[in-house]
């Protein structure tokens, strides 16, 4: 999990997006447009972002299609001191 978070949040684009994602989902499940209009970022770039999260392990997926619930997966609720460090070096850079 280390490794896809210093993938996911430092390694490419759109980092900072992910990291807002993810808070997000920390305060409560939100399906796709609940989470773009709180983070104001357009629908289709958080589905993207949703897909890569959920790809490696950070998020899970709730129901099917316009309604899906994402949660934040147990694995990464086990590395989120991990989270943590990595959201501070990107504060740092």
């Amino acid at each position: 999990m280390e490794k896809a978070l210093w993938y996911l949040l430092v390694g490419t684009r759109g980092g900072k997006n992910r990291v807002r994602i993810i808070r997000s989902l920390d305060e409560r499940p939100r399906n796709a447009n609940q989470l773009a209009e709180a983070i104001e970022v357009d629908y289709n770039t958080v589905r993207h972002h949703l897909e890569m999260l959920v790809e490696h392990n950070v998020l899970e997926k709730g129901g099917e299609d316009y309604g899906a619930m994402y949660f934040l997966t147990d694995q990464f609720e086990h590395n989120r001191e991990t989270f943590e460090n990595v959201t501070e070096h990107m504060e740092e850079t």
